[in-house]
């Protein structure tokens, strides 16, 4: 009961730092925070990312790229030019490192304006600390795993960031509806969006992309929306003036096909 407590835990902050810092502050910038507030979700993301911390400048300029490119060749992440999904986060990962390690200078449209903390970033890029954070779940697991099964899950939380891109990335461009005519792919995937925060709303993301809610429709909840709502009630961040709040009433009564 513990090993799964600790992985649900480890599973929702982990996706709630990558929608709500990486995805939607750091690459789109959606809402702004103080230097201290920045630096506070910066630290929070890399303890809870650990063996799998993706850094805020690698994740943006691959996000935006994803954007500007979308479901095209040129796609850094379309399920659409791989032939599964183990295929395409190698790929991904390939991509990401480039652009993380600064070994290959990205389009000058996509640079600029993510966090950048290069102490924290340098350390939680090496390898001594991804394998450090490694050897920490696993005496975890050793204290505490009860079953053989409750091991299977101990992978998935060494590589967890790119787990939830990859699910993300997958499904949210390949199955579910569509509210809206993007000339891409994206999708919205509903019946499995509790698993990534709202992340999987994909089409209606798409569609307005700094827009801070990513439903569109009465039954499309964001979680992560909710919990900006509440950080800025907080005084925790500033949502941009006259930024969409809510979608207009013109979404379709059914999906489009």
């Amino acid at each position: 009961m513990v090993i799964i407590i600790f992985f649900l835990v480890h599973w929702q902050v982990c996706v709630f730092c990558q929608s709500f810092f990486l995805h939607r502050y750091g690459a789109h910038k959606q809402f702004t925070m103080s230097h201290g507030w920045e630096r506070f979700f910066h630290l929070l993301t890399y303890v809870a990312q650990g063996s799998s911390f993706l850094s805020p400048r690698g994740y943006a300029i691959l996000h935006r790229m994803h954007h500007a490119y979308s479901d095209t060749e040129k796609d850094p992440h379309s399920p659409h030019f791989s032939p599964d999904a183990m295929t395409m986060m190698l790929r991904t990962k390939h991509e990401y490192d480039d652009f993380a390690y600064n070994r290959v200078p990205p389009e000058p449209r996509f640079e600029g304006g993510y966090p950048e903390w290069p102490l924290v970033d340098r350390l939680a890029q090496s390898w001594t600390a991804r394998i450090t954070w490694m050897l920490i779940y696993t005496l975890f697991y050793v204290q505490f795993a009860t079953a053989w099964w409750q091991w299977l899950l101990l992978p998935v939380q060494w590589v967890i960031g790119p787990v939830h891109g990859a699910i993300v990335n997958w499904c949210g461009h390949k199955y579910g509806y569509q509210n809206f005519d993007n000339g891409d792919l994206s999708r919205n995937t509903l019946w499995v969006d509790f698993l990534t925060a709202g992340e999987l709303f994909q089409n209606n993301h798409h569609k307005f992309a700094m827009s801070p809610n990513f439903g569109a429709r009465w039954f499309e909840v964001d979680p992560t929306y909710l919990g900006i709502r509440v950080l800025s009630a907080l005084k925790v961040i500033k949502l941009k003036g006259g930024q969409r709040m809510r979608y207009p009433m013109d979404v379709p009564a059914e999906p489009a096909e």
